[in-house]
């Protein structure tokens, strides 16, 4: 058992110092020739015009703090679409968010310096 427990031990330095050996990849004659496009990453979309929601009647006040979670899809030219609520707070207050929301304006996402369409979430928190 200790000749065992002593070879384990001297063995696995060796497994930590062991040289990965590199090669060259090869080529491969399936593959299309055409050049791959390396993307430099997608610019998130941001708010450039904004509204507010009008305020709510005295009967139907959110608490303050609360949060309506939305989803929707940004398209090329920054205008908001398919908007839908995630985290309702109440009925009343999330058509308004929506309606708010809708008007909003957005530098829309970029990838290689395309404007393209992405989806994303917006927290909107009710503040008094």
């Amino acid at each position: 058992m200790r000749r065992i427990l002593i070879v384990s031990l001297l063995l696995v330095p060796m497994l930590f110092t062991a040289p990965a050996v590199a090669s060259q990849p090869g080529t491969d004659t399936a593959a299309p020739t055409q050049d791959l496009r390396v993307s430099t990453g997608v610019i998130a979309p941001t708010v450039i015009y904004s509204t507010t929601i009008d305020p709510l009647p005295d009967s139907q006040v959110a608490p303050a703090g609360s949060k309506v979670v939305l989803s929707m899809k940004v398209d090329e030219q920054g205008r908001p679409n398919d908007i839908q609520v995630i985290k309702p707070v109440s009925p009343f207050l999330d058509q308004r968010v929506v309606d708010a929301v809708s008007k909003f304006r957005f530098q829309p996402a970029m990838l290689d310096q395309k404007a393209i369409s992405v989806d994303m979430n917006l927290t909107v928190e009710v503040a008094k």
